[in-house]
């Protein structure tokens, strides 16, 4: 995939902000699968910021970020929440409201 230039972040219709802290085996996980949804389900329609809290935790407070990793939805509005390493598609899906609840997700 090629890298994306500036202008095309800012058109992109779904802006999102992966909280991580460093290069552990969730935070890569997280990311793996978060391209590999947003590649399947958006395809050219997304941009992704990492934000890793070792660098600037400061960065946290913002999006009031408690649990790593976190996936931030910036756009489309509302903002949602993710926490977790994305590997449950399904749950993904509904959080990111890309599809209204399937039945196989129950509480």
């Amino acid at each position: 995939m090629p890298n994306r230039t500036k202008l095309q972040a800012s058109k992109a219709k779904w802006q999102m902000r992966l909280y991580v802290a460093g290069q552990t085996a969730k935070s890569i996980q997280a990311l793996a699968n978060l391209k590999r949804i947003c590649e399947e389900h958006l395809p050219n329609e997304y941009h992704i910021e990492i934000v890793d809290l070792l660098v600037n935790p400061k960065l946290a407070a913002g999006d009031q970020i408690f649990a790593l990793p976190t996936l931030v939805r910036k756009l489309p509005e509302p903002v949602r929440k993710i926490i977790g390493d994305l590997s449950n598609t399904e749950k993904v899906l509904v959080g990111l409201d890309l599809i209204s609840s399937p039945s196989t997700l129950r509480s």
